[in-house]
């Protein structure tokens, strides 16, 4: 057999929209109590996803989650992070770093997904930060050196996703990371929320770019008074 038989009998390329079945999936929200995680796990708990929000303090957890209804359950940090399969982090960027390396025992083995934004702000409006490991992904990789680190939810509206009036969000969720599978976990979690899907968008790298475009909508909503987000065209 030749080279080229050889290549002819290949399996053919991957879809790249066929994404696995991630229904059955914990997912943990670090810092589920504030504006963007529990809007993230009100729409995935919405989707059918079981969601465990996480807090400092266990009692306040509980407190949003029965506010956010739909199953979810409130717990300590470190407990979601145990009973998660997949954990978002949502924290403040300034409590990043050291939430991340409190959890670094319980984080182990797990899929982490950074949708922290470095940003500074002053009287002109907001600009990004780059932090030493090049962005807040990129950090939590440095500090989870045992966890499957992506970086995904950057670019969403925390008014939007909390909103129950509003029956679908329409945008693109940027997905990054290392490896393909833990990837399409992601994106296929991003898909679970109405009006959504995920889109792969380079390695971990390439986090600083996406995690700075924030500073960008931040600009554009306060001028045209919106909740701007991404579509990427022509995928």
């Amino acid at each position: 057999m030749t080279s080229t038989d050889s290549a002819a009998q290949q399996a053919p390329a991957k879809d790249p929209w066929d994404l696995p079945d991630v229904s059955g999936l914990v997912v943990g929200v670090i810092g589920g109590t504030g504006p963007q995680g529990k809007g993230l796990a009100y729409r995935l708990a919405a989707a059918g996803q079981k969601v465990i929000i996480g807090s400092r303090a266990a009692d306040r957890a509980r407190a949003v989650a029965d506010e956010i209804g739909h199953g979810v359950e409130g717990a300590d940090n470190a407990e979601t992070a145990r009973r998660s399969d997949v954990v978002i982090v949502a924290v403040p960027w300034e409590g990043h770093g050291d939430t991340l390396t409190s959890l670094r025992e319980e984080l182990s083995g797990k899929l982490v997904v950074d949708c922290v934004n470095p940003l500074g702000f002053d009287k002109k409006g907001a600009y990004a930060l780059k932090p030493e490991e090049g962005s807040a992904a990129e950090q939590a990789a440095a500090l989870l050196p045992d966890s499957r680190v992506t970086a995904a939810f950057h670019h969403l509206s925390a008014v939007l996703l909390g909103d129950p009036e509003i029956a679908e969000i329409d945008t693109d969720v940027m997905v990054l990371g290392e490896v393909r599978a833990d990837v399409e976990i992601v994106q296929a979690l991003a898909g679970r929320i109405a009006g959504m899907r995920g889109v792969f968008a380079g390695r971990l790298r390439n986090a600083h770019q996406v995690e700075s475009l924030v500073a960008n909508l931040i600009s554009v909503n306060r001028r045209y008074k919106a909740h701007a987000g991404l579509r990427v065209t022509d995928v």
